[in-house]
């Protein structure tokens, strides 16, 4: 038996003011598109902006539904919204915010294990990595440099 120990990296950045204009614009991008989130269930809005290659900016919100699990995260809609209308382009950048009519959300939220995976998909898809920033809804952001650093083990096309 051998014990191995697996590690990621981050950034913590404390405030949308640490971020450079780009990715500002980015996560207030993604934050407008929280504030149009359907979730009367949950009462638990995400938003989501991808950067494409091409500088197209491409918004989701998660999209609830009565008959769980029928509806879809924001991160999802956003990238498959990409991929449909932008095939042949590249996902440069992720921003994803969260905000909840409960409690006050502080902590960066990052992307459910679905999503994860859909992101997943599409790095092994473009053969680059895709930055991903998230947060709450105020606090600090966290960004990762690649799907990989959320979901060291993840499964691709590679095992079928």
């Amino acid at each position: 038996m051998k014990k191995l120990q697996v590690t990621t990296s981050y950034t913590r950045y404390e405030s949308l003011d640490e971020l450079d204009n780009k990715v500002r614009e980015l996560m207030l991008t993604a934050i407008e598109a929280r504030k149009k989130a359907y979730a009367p269930y949950s009462k638990f809005n995400v938003g989501a902006a991808i950067l494409l290659d091409n500088k197209q900016i491409v918004t989701g919100n998660n999209q609830e539904n009565a008959a769980f699990p029928s509806g879809l995260c924001a991160e999802r809609v956003a990238i498959y919204s990409a991929g449909a209308k932008y095939p042949e382009n590249s996902i440069q950048i992720i921003a994803i915010s969260a905000k909840s009519f409960k409690h006050t959300v502080t902590q960066p939220i990052a992307p459910c294990g679905a999503c994860r995976q859909s992101i997943a998909e599409y790095e092994n898809k473009q053969k680059n990595s895709i930055k991903i920033y998230f947060m709450g809804e105020t606090g600090s952001i966290i960004k990762v440099n690649s799907l990989k650093d959320l979901l060291p083990f993840g499964f691709d096309s590679s095992y079928l």
